[in-house]
């Protein structure tokens, strides 16, 4: 489902990304004049393995869950793209066909920008090409990050660190109480689990410890963040 125009939410969305605001207004201007909108329901595909990269893609609202295959045919969730995020410019600088497949988690709105129109900016402003290697090097940093953590660090401060992630990306304000924060991303403890390379039932005990100790509290529709200092002794003490 299309829709030609960004609500204010999602604009904002898009002009208030970490990434995206540090370009010059110029830029942003031909990016944004260039681009189109998608719209997606919850589990669509936006895009799939082995696809040419046909476009460059930004979250606008919701999610985009990006995951692989296994050989087994499990589906395996590795990352939640959020809003303001670009993705999928690797694969149009390489020429190479897309490595992963990518869903909507939950209704989602998408930004694209054509191959064709994405060459033509990096070709009019030089300022692109420094941008993104800023975009890749971050994200390097970050996937060293995550490895380091895989094989040094618990499953209990992994978990922790994650759920500060996410309540930073996602955090909703309780209205029951404004000192707590509500992951407005929805996931089941088997995507978190995925997220964190362990089982399900692992992933739960160590919520139901954070639970008992008033870090987090878990409710039918997510998780509530009670005390992110909490979770900060968690990760600390496991270093």
């Amino acid at each position: 489902m299309d829709d030609p125009i960004l609500t204010i939410d999602e604009r904002e969305a898009i002009n208030s990304g970490r990434w995206f605001s540090t370009l010059s207004p110029s830029l942003r201007h031909d990016i944004l004049r260039c681009a189109y909108v998608k719209r997606y329901k919850d589990s669509e595909l936006i895009c799939a393995r082995g696809e040419p990269p046909e476009e460059w893609i930004a979250c606008a609202r919701g999610a985009v869950r990006v995951s692989s295959t296994s050989i087994s045919g499990k589906q395996i969730t590795l990352a939640y793209v959020e809003p303001g995020i670009w993705f999928g410019d690797v694969a149009i600088f390489d020429g190479d066909r897309r490595t992963h497949d990518a869903y909507a988690h939950g209704d989602s709105t998408i930004l694209c920008v054509a191959r064709a129109d994405f060459k033509k900016i990096l070709a009019a402003h030089a300022e692109l090409y420094e941008a993104l290697l800023r975009l890749h090097a971050r994200r390097i940093r970050q996937l060293y990050g995550l490895v380091e953590d895989l094989n040094t660090l618990p499953l209990r401060a992994r978990l922790a660190k994650q759920l500060l992630h996410l309540v930073r990306s996602y955090g909703v304000p309780s209205l029951s109480d404004g000192r707590e924060m509500r992951i407005g991303l929805q996931l089941a403890q088997e995507e978190l689990a995925q997220l964190l390379g362990a089982s399900r039932q692992r992933v739960n005990q160590e919520l139901k410890a954070m639970e008992r100790e008033e870090a987090i509290r878990i409710e039918p529709g997510g998780l509530v963040i009670r005390n992110r200092d909490a979770l900060m002794r968690i990760i600390e003490s496991d270093n």
